[in-house]
């Protein structure tokens, strides 16, 4: 125990030394890079309502959401922050907070409403050629992911989703579709938005559409194997036929919770090591080395799927960046006695939000997930650019939420001191990861809105502007949004007083 204590010490006064040092705890626009990117970031199915019009077909998650029991409080994505009516009042406002980036995704069932290919949707190509040119017209930039989890229905529903191997092809034919409607002014793609949670969330807890989870010895890594053949088939299409003529960049997001090691044990680190393995390495390896993790190989033998040579050249360094979501950070112990999840179990570790003398590792945010760890992110940065041989990174995603509470005062829900300090000393970390060495290239704040969190449906709010859902969606700034307002037109000095 007395050993932990010193551990926990040391890892605290590394940190306040960060923050007291060069970095301080009110970062400056001036600690990074002058043509570093910021942005804030959403989702469609999160943000954009407008389920049925437009010639939209339906997404898996509209069938999930509707799904009685499904939803914490028993609300969908119908309407959600309505985005596709309010976009320009959305952009105003980015605008508005010196933002120079908006990373947003498209439906791919509002542009192709099976999901085949077969008809382009004509009214889908003019509400997003309408958002990229108002982006632009005030100056920020479009960083567009092609999935984030709105498959659509009939794929899922005709042969069997992301499980079949024809999937690989039509989201081919989706992507080309956008690079030739779009690419003349999108100069920024993601393929696909965090493979990890598609897989494990939606094949084997259950509870992210389709809400499988009967066979999660296998169904997840089939899954997972499919999303990598077809981020590569979309990216060999960009680079062969329009990345030239188009001059832009490609590259996929995932995610990662920091692994910390819960002693300096060896099985602890060995544990933690593993962790990550199944996390990053499980997208990342493939790109970079040719195959899965090593670890992996080990504990799923025959059911991670193999990949063919003409899979490996695809594959290979099929990225122009990384895009890196990252919220969190636990520690990990080697065990072998996990009850509450089948992909801990075949990991054998355990995460765990407490030090050893039982102080949780940070503060807590609304979801049960959510610690405030903010040197966990710059730990992750550091971890993939030494493993990957320091691609450039763009922080996809990184965020708070706090609880839904429509009885609280609106004045007391926009005063988000929490989120304020999340963003101070999570971006003090990515200044710190900078001044490593790390190429990290640009930060989106997750979210831009209060939006649809999908099994937590409304309950939770991640949002710099506050949605008020009870009055006509009518949008309010947050404290934080205020925050990175001054921040991005360098309205704090360097000791952190505040103009």
């Amino acid at each position: 125990m007395a050993k932990e204590t010193e551990r926990k010490r040391c890892m605290e006064e590394e940190w306040r030394s960060i923050l007291a040092s060069k970095q301080p705890s009110v970062p400056s626009r001036t600690d990074f890079p002058p043509r570093f990117i910021f942005g804030a970031a959403t989702s469609a199915y999160q943000v954009e309502g407008a389920w049925n019009e437009g010639g939209r077909g339906p997404s898996i998650w509209d069938s999930f959401s509707h799904t009685e029991g499904i939803i914490f409080d028993e609300s969908n994505g119908d309407i959600a922050a309505d985005q596709y009516h309010r976009y320009k009042e959305d952009i105003d406002l980015i605008a508005k907070l010196g933002f120079g980036a908006y990373r947003f995704s498209i439906s791919w069932s509002r542009i192709l409403p099976d999901g085949l290919g077969t008809k382009i949707n004509e009214e889908g190509l003019t509400y997003y050629n309408n958002v990229i040119n108002a982006l632009l017209e005030r100056g920020i930039q479009p960083f567009v992911t092609l999935y984030h989890w709105d498959l659509p229905l009939h794929l899922e529903e005709s042969m069997g989703g992301w499980l079949n191997d024809q999937v690989v092809k039509y989201f081919a034919i989706y992507a080309e579709t956008c690079f030739a409607s779009f690419g003349d002014r999108v100069k920024n793609w993601i393929t696909i938005n965090e493979p990890l949670q598609t897989a494990v969330n939606g094949y084997v807890t259950g509870i992210f559409a389709p809400g499988r989870c009967e066979h999660a010895l296998e169904e997840p890594y089939l899954v997972s194997h499919h999303q990598l053949l077809a981020h590569a088939e979309a990216v060999s299409i960009y680079r062969n036929k329009y990345r030239d003529i188009q001059k832009g960049q490609i590259g996929l997001v995932v995610d990662c919770e920091w692994a910390e090691a819960l002693s300096d044990k060896i099985e602890d680190k060995k544990a933690a090591a593993r962790r990550l393995d199944f996390q990053l390495g499980w997208y990342l390896d493939p790109i970079f080395y040719g195959d899965y993790p090593e670890t992996m190989r080990e504990r799923l033998g025959d059911r991670l799927p193999k990949f063919s040579e003409k899979n490996k050249e695809l594959l290979r360094n099929s990225v122009d960046f990384i895009g890196l979501n990252h919220y969190t950070t636990r520690f990990i112990a080697h065990s072998t006695n996990t009850e509450d999840n089948y992909f801990y179990r075949t990991q054998e570790i355990e995460r765990i939000a407490e030090w050893e003398d039982g102080e949780v590792i940070g503060e807590k945010a609304a979801s049960p997930w959510l610690y405030v760890v903010p040197w966990g992110l710059r730990k992750v940065l550091n971890y993939v650019a030494q493993r990957y041989n320091n691609p450039p990174i763009y922080v996809a995603e990184n965020g708070m939420d706090d609880e839904d509470n429509r009885s609280c005062p609106l004045h007391e829900m926009l005063d988000d001191k929490l989120r304020v300090r999340y963003y101070k000393e999570y971006l003090t970390a990515v200044a710190q990861a900078i001044e490593d060495g790390t190429d990290v290239r640009g930060y989106f704040a997750w979210s831009l809105l209060d939006n649809f969190e999908w099994t937590f449906g409304y309950s939770k709010r991640f949002g710099l502007i506050y949605v008020d859902y009870k009055n006509g969606l009518t949008r309010h700034l947050k404290s934080s949004a205020y925050w990175f307002l001054r921040f991005l037109k360098c309205g704090e000095d360097k000791n952190g007083k505040e103009e």
